[in-house]
């Protein structure tokens, strides 16, 4: 099991920057695929982005692609999700999850452990 912490969430105002980081506890976070979903008030827990445990392939959803950077440092055993020219519509809880394989999914079942989530509220 893979225990999930997200920081850096916040309120900022549209055409804002953040970045989210999650810290993960484990031996085995380097050959986990990791991602990052996002809930609005009253809507379904949609994928965001997604890294594979090598770090050399990552999926977007196509709402966020050329906003948002998902990365990772295997060293300090965290993946950060970069969030540029944030609008009102990324107003979400944001979770990490861990996928106990080395390759990504967009499919929320298939992550078996999830962070608690930070909270991102993007002002107009």
């Amino acid at each position: 099991q893979v225990q999930l912490v997200e920081s850096g969430g916040g309120l900022v105002q549209a055409g804002d920057s953040l970045r989210l980081s999650c810290a993960a506890s484990g031996r085995a976070f380097s050959s986990y695929a990791m991602a990052w979903f996002r809930q609005a008030p009253g809507k379904e827990r949609d994928f965001v982005a997604a890294i594979s445990g090598s770090g050399i392939s990552t999926d977007y959803a196509d709402s966020v692609k050329g906003r948002f950077t998902i990365s990772r440092s295997i060293t300090r055993n965290t993946v950060y999700l970069q969030m540029n020219s944030l609008k009102p519509e990324d107003t979400a809880v944001y979770y990490c999850a861990a996928r106990r394989v080395g390759w990504t999914s967009l499919l929320l079942n298939e992550y078996a452990d999830w962070g608690q989530g930070t909270q991102v509220t993007v002002s107009s």
